[in-house]
């Protein structure tokens, strides 16, 4: 499966809408758009994706730093934030969680593009202990990969889109 399936946690739900028709025009998939740490949780534990966006604020208790918390510690996917928050309290919060990206609203959806896909290149990138090579693949399936699928094999690592593997492959 090579879509990218994004979980979006925000607690306004135009605000959310407008992520997820913006995310879905550049080749993401939504998983889920959930607005309290409860359904969050839930849609992490059963519908997992390859990565979320968080709101800090959720008007509750427990909040997004919460839930990327639990990311962190239990699900280990990327996260980023996308919050009307940039205080040094709520920054200090937030980057003990180690997220991957951290946008402050309002945002231009340039910058949600260059930061997803920076976030997952790096996940991807920090989860590699090594560099994979056609040989070593080849030497492990009982039929080899030609050069090309191994090229295309990169690319799903580094997070890239149908679309934008389309583009360089074909």
């Amino acid at each position: 499966m090579s879509e990218i399936r994004v979980l979006i946690v925000e607690d306004e739900p135009l605000i959310a809408e407008d992520i997820a028709d913006f995310l879905r025009s550049i080749d993401y998939t939504i998983s889920a758009i959930v607005h309290n740490v409860t359904d969050a949780l839930q849609q992490l534990a059963t519908n997992c994706p390859d990565i979320a966006i968080l709101d800090v604020n959720l008007g509750e208790e427990q909040d997004g730093v919460f839930i990327a918390a639990t990311i962190k510690e239990k699900y280990k996917i990327p996260f980023v934030f996308l919050t009307s928050y940039s205080d040094k309290g709520t920054l200090d919060r937030a980057k003990h969680t180690h997220p991957m990206g951290y946008i402050v609203k309002p945002f231009e959806e340039r910058n949600l593009r260059s930061t997803l896909e920076i976030a997952l290149f790096n996940f991807s990138e920090l989860q590699n202990n090594g560099a994979i090579t056609l040989d070593a693949i080849n030497k492990k399936i009982i039929s080899p990969l030609t050069k090309k699928e191994f090229e295309i094999l990169q690319d799903l690592r580094k997070g890239k889109t149908n679309k934008q593997m389309a583009a360089i492959h074909f």
